[in-house]
Parts: C-alpha cells; sequence; structure tokens
C-alpha cells in the first residue's frame, strides 16, 4: 500500500490541510478511520472542500462529541475496535488522517500509536512553527520509533522559524519536508496554489 499517516503533535495543528495539500496533488484517497466532532464540520467535509477531486472514504466510526475517540465512543456507548480499521481498497495512494496525536486512546487499552503500527505506513508529523514545537515533535518522534513506526519527515505549520527547524532536524534526525506559512485564506483554490510537495507518497 502507498501512501502516508498523518499525525501531529496536537489537536488544531493543520492536519487536515496538510492531508488535503497531499492528496491533491498526490492524486490520492483520503480516509479518516476515526472522525469525533461530528455535530459540527467533520475533517472529511473540509478535505472534501479543499481538494474536491480527491476520492474521500468514508470513516469506520464517526462519534458527535469533539472528544478524544475512546470518551467520545463510550459517550454513544460504543467502543472503537481496531480490527474494524481495515484501509479502504485503492490503485493510489493513500493518505490517513489521525485523530489528534499519537498517544490519543482510541479505547481502554489502545492509543493511536497502535493503530498506526498496525497499519504500516510511514507517519508524517504535522507540528507547529513556534514556541513549544520541539518538546511536543520530539516526543512524539521518539514515541513512533519506540513502537517501530517508520517516519516520513514533518512538516510545520506557522510563520517559519529556522531556528526550530534545525532544532527538530537535529536532534530528531528527520528531515522538514515542508513549512507551510499562514494562509491568507483556506480554499480549494489557495491550497492548489501552493508549491506541490517534493517528496513523493513512499510505499511500493
Amino acid at each position: 500500500m502507498r501512501g502516508v499517516f498523518v499525525t501531529g503533535t496536537d489537536t488544531d495543528i493543520g492536519k487536515t490541510l496538510v492531508s488535503a495539500w497531499l492528496a491533491h496533488f498526490w492524486q490520492a484517497d483520503y480516509w479518516k478511520p476515526v472522525q469525533t466532532g461530528a455535530s459540527g464540520s467533520t475533517d472529511y467535509d473540509t478535505v472534501a472542500k479543499l481538494a474536491p477531486s480527491v476520492t474521500i472514504h468514508p470513516p469506520a466510526y464517526v462519534f458527535q462529541a469533539p472528544l478524544s475517540p475512546h470518551e467520545a465512543a463510550r459517550r454513544e456507548r460504543a467502543r472503537i475496535d481496531l480490527s474494524a480499521l481495515v484501509p479502504p481498497k485503492t490503485m493510489r495512494p493513500l493518505v490517513v488522517e489521525g485523530a489528534g496525536g499519537v498517544m490519543v486512546p482510541l479505547n481502554e487499552t489502545a492509543l493511536t500509536v497502535d493503530l498506526m503500527e498496525r497499519l504500516g505506513l510511514p507517519a508524517l508529523v504535522v507540528t507547529r512553527s513556534g514556541l513549544g514545537t520541539i518538546n511536543h515533535t520530539l516526543m512524539t518522534l521518539e514515541v513512533l520509533r519506540r513502537r517501530h513506526v517508520p517516519i516520513l519527515g514533518v512538516v510545520m505549520n506557522g510563520q517559519k522559524n529556522p531556528a526550530n527547524r534545525q532544532a527538530i532536524e537535529h536532534f530528531g534526525g528527520v528531515p522538514v519536508l515542508a513549512e507551510i506559512q499562514p494562509l491568507f485564506a483556506v480554499t480549494a483554490s489557495v491550497v492548489a496554489s501552493l508549491p506541490p510537495p517534493a517528496f513523493a507518497p513512499p510505499g511500493d
């Protein structure tokens, strides 16, 4: 399977924007296995607006409350079963977007990193460019390495910060593959006007 698992150092870090950007330029499919906060705008709706030509595969689980997946499921008397999180079949690369960061619980025993390990896709870590990003990014990379999840690299969102980028690359031992600066608007045309990824979807 060709593709990538888009994770982040926090929630609202820009994973959905990066997912739409990748899917648009790679002509990839998009899949968010677990969607919470469905009472408002969903991430798959956002990707559909930002990358209209992309095929959106439905989530395996959708919960209404904007909470951690394990808690959102509990409130609806449900339980997320990792064996039900099977990637859709596609001939195109697949962009998978996680919920929150790598240590977000999916049920009473499993974390998002367990799903990442199960799927076997390389991780692309989305992080902020500003203060605090070094610590959060390095901790995320440490967890992924301990679980033997391959790491594609990092994408930084926000005003360019050369010192933070250098620290992440030096101490994290990974490349910063892209820096997306603040956008004047988040629309399909703006996403299409961004520089294309300088890296191809990994896989066979």
